[in-house]
């Protein structure tokens, strides 16, 4: 399978990023749920696809947006697990239509079909769908290392097979969920497939999540054509991601008693809470024209070092536009070789 990114080669791939005179801000702190961030938009006529939308993150920003109005696509490896959602908000009525599509990131071809079938002009795209912390190494069908394949490769194939309907809604966004998890992994140019340096599944995963938000950097060179792209930290939160960390892990991180019983820490956020944040970017008319950016907490993040200690923030490395061509010309070359 060939992916054929010649019709989506920028006329100005050195394109620099907006000017930012202060970080963005907002009335909603961490505890907003989606449907506050949102309340009151009419989102009717518009399109969004909600990649792993089925459950958890991506169930709760599907509802918001539905909620809103949105005519809205669940695209998920399992067609079946997205029919409790689709009965439930059939039942509720009085909002968009709610549609399920097959998806699997990590298979090109599943990817090529679900672009290739798209024929609407696409208004929101959320990058929401991952794994993480594979305990061994696992490639993919291209032997990419399967965290990379699935978190930033799928969703980077499925945005440039996408991106003629993103180009034609007039005023598009993508929206990538990251994590904190980005701040210890810099992608890795010299081993991003962990052939030679011990493979470290927090490692795999930073460096996926850091490889997300530089997509969205690299994405200014879209900026002529509507389309905008940001980047979020949804916070600490306990969902179906957590399925391949062991139990002593989840018991080193607090959230695990001793009888395997799981609980959040009082600091962490409910789905719904953690969706907000991709349904402000996704939605909210205070993030027009906004592009190249990372959120937390319903607010731009601060940027940080390597040696800054603290939670929250955005690293450096995931910001760096040279290093977001780089691996914008990395990945494309991927998808052009059989």
């Amino acid at each position: 399978m060939t992916t054929n990114p010649s019709p989506l080669t920028p006329r100005d791939c050195r394109r620099p990023l907006p000017a930012i005179s202060a970080p963005l801000t907002t009335s909603f702190g961490p505890d907003a749920r989606a449907r506050d961030v949102i309340e009151g938009a009419d989102l009717t006529g518009r399109r969004a696809v909600v990649t792993g939308g089925a459950s958890g993150l991506g169930a709760e920003t599907v509802r918001a947006l539905a909620a809103a109005g949105a005519e809205v696509t669940v695209a998920t490896r399992r067609v079946e697990s997205a029919e409790p959602l689709l009965s439930e908000l059939t039942a509720a009525g009085g909002a968009g239509r709610v549609h399920v599509r097959a998806l699997d990131l990590a298979d090109l071809s599943s990817v090529d079909a679900f672009a290739n079938a798209w024929r609407d002009p696409l208004d929101i795209l959320v990058a929401n769908a991952g794994i993480m912390a594979l305990p061994t190494r696992t490639l993919g069908p291209r032997g990419w290392e399967m965290q990379l394949a699935t978190n930033y490769l799928g969703h980077f194939a499925l945005a440039l097979g996408l991106y003629p309907a993103l180009r034609d809604a007039g005023s598009a966004r993508i929206v990538v969920v990251s994590s904190g998890a980005h701040r210890s992994a810099p992608f890795d140019f010299g081993d991003p497939q962990f052939e030679r340096r011990p493979y470290d599944p927090w490692t795999a995963y930073g460096q996926s999540k850091t490889a997300g938000v530089l997509f969205t950097v690299g994405a200014r060179r879209w900026a002529a054509d509507g389309i905008t792209a940001n980047a979020l930290n949804p916070g600490y939160i306990l969902t179906g991601l957590q399925r391949h960390v062991d139990d002593d892990t989840m018991r080193a991180f607090g959230v695990m008693d001793d009888q395997g019983n799981v609980k959040p820490l009082p600091y962490y956020k409910t789905a719904e809470q953690g969706a907000s944040t991709s349904v402000l970017l996704a939605a909210s008319p205070l993030l027009e024209g906004v592009t190249g950016r990372y959120f937390e907490d319903n607010g731009e993040a601060r940027t940080v070092r390597a040696e800054d200690e603290g939670p929250g923030g955005v690293a450096e490395h995931a910001l760096d536009p040279e290093a977001a061509d780089r691996l914008w010309g990395y990945a494309t070359s991927a998808l052009r070789t059989d």
